[in-house]
């Protein structure tokens, strides 16, 4: 384990209990920010908190003022808007503090949806055929394009913006959908070629060596006429939706060969879009055994018992090992260009 560190987490001001802004106790409002922090003490370390919202200069006033051996980045956001989490990311390296995490480049190309997928296809990843839907702007729809389409913010984060209505058949439903998303979210929406199968979350873990976690994989176990048929907003965080449903989170039941296949894959896109440290690839794998990037998620959620840290555990890297894991690959990259 990593010797003992002065660690400041950064987080949403939001989720910081007014009545316990050091997390000390559990609290359903921000279980991720609690369980690494947690696991943060029990590593022994010395262990401070500071709230982001718009108050960017205190920030640097206090990381300046009390000298920190390492950032641990938990923030998703800057005075409410998601775009700008990249940018504290930017000040941090312009401070020269290490911090857990993908930099700048890594965050700004996975939060675009459109920029994700040009770049990875450029590197021959199978990636989803895909229209963009500027904001104010008519819209066109390529002739080449095959229904049904998913339509989504182009810059949006954890589903947000995906619902059953999302799945759109004609051009009519496209636009529709495309307008709703402008008029709502005020940002570009993107529309990608349904991918038929099965949909798969890998974690990737570390920087100059990768490891590639047991895949997870949410089951629609439904008549696909009936019921959702993508991983919307209420299918990752509703869980009476998902009773209803029948729609399972679970670990993927994957020949060797397809793990083999997925795990390179996800390996070569993690390092397409400069990913650091600990990431999730969301893809679709066919019946024919091709493999769509549908998209990376840099600095995905670390709660213990969710995505990543199941995986984690599942290759055997139990929640403290993987926040010390996490440590270690930061400070392995302490004094590099980012």
């Amino acid at each position: 384990m990593t010797q003992s560190l002065n660690i400041t987490v950064l987080v949403d001001a939001s989720t910081i209990p007014a009545d316990d802004p050091q997390f000390h106790d559990p609290t359903e409002k921000a279980i991720t920010e609690y369980h690494v922090i947690e696991a943060l003490r029990h590593l022994h370390h010395d262990v401070s908190v500071i709230g982001i919202f718009d108050n960017l200069e205190e920030m640097i006033a206090e990381l300046k003022e009390h000298k920190r051996d390492l950032v641990f980045n938990l923030t998703e956001q800057y005075c409410g808007e998601r775009l700008w989490d990249k940018n504290i990311a930017g000040v941090l390296d312009m401070l020269q503090i290490p911090y857990t995490g993908s930099g700048p480049m890594g965050m700004m190309l996975c939060r675009d949806k459109r920029l994700c997928k040009e770049l990875l296809g450029l590197h021959k990843i199978r990636v989803p055929n895909f229209l963009s839907l500027p904001w104010g702007k008519t819209i066109h729809v390529n002739k080449s394009i095959q229904f049904p389409l998913v339509v989504k913010p182009a810059l949006g984060d954890g589903s947000e913006g995906i619902s059953n209505a999302s799945l759109v058949n004609h051009v009519e439903a496209l636009r529709e959908r495309a307008e709703f998303i402008h008029d709502r979210w005020h940002q570009d929406a993107i529309a990608e070629e349904y991918i038929e199968g099965r949909e798969l979350y890998v974690t990737v873990l570390g920087n100059k060596r990768l490891n590639v976690c047991p895949a997870r994989e949410c089951v629609f176990d439904f008549d696909k006429d009936e019921g959702p048929n993508l991983a919307t907003y209420r299918v990752k965080w509703n869980d009476d939706y998902r009773e209803k449903w029948g729609i399972n989170f679970g670990f993927a039941d994957l020949e060797a060969e397809t793990i083999k296949r997925t795990g390179q894959i996800c390996k070569r896109a993690f390092r397409v879009l400069h990913l650091r440290d600990y990431a999730r690839i969301d893809l679709r794998l066919k019946p024919d055994g091709r493999i769509v990037i549908l998209e990376a998620n840099p600095n995905p959620d670390l709660a213990w018992g969710e995505e990543v840290a199941e995986a984690a555990q599942r290759a055997g890297i139990d929640y403290n090992t993987l926040i010390d894991f996490i440590i270690r690959q930061t400070l392995k990259r302490k004094g590099e260009v980012t």
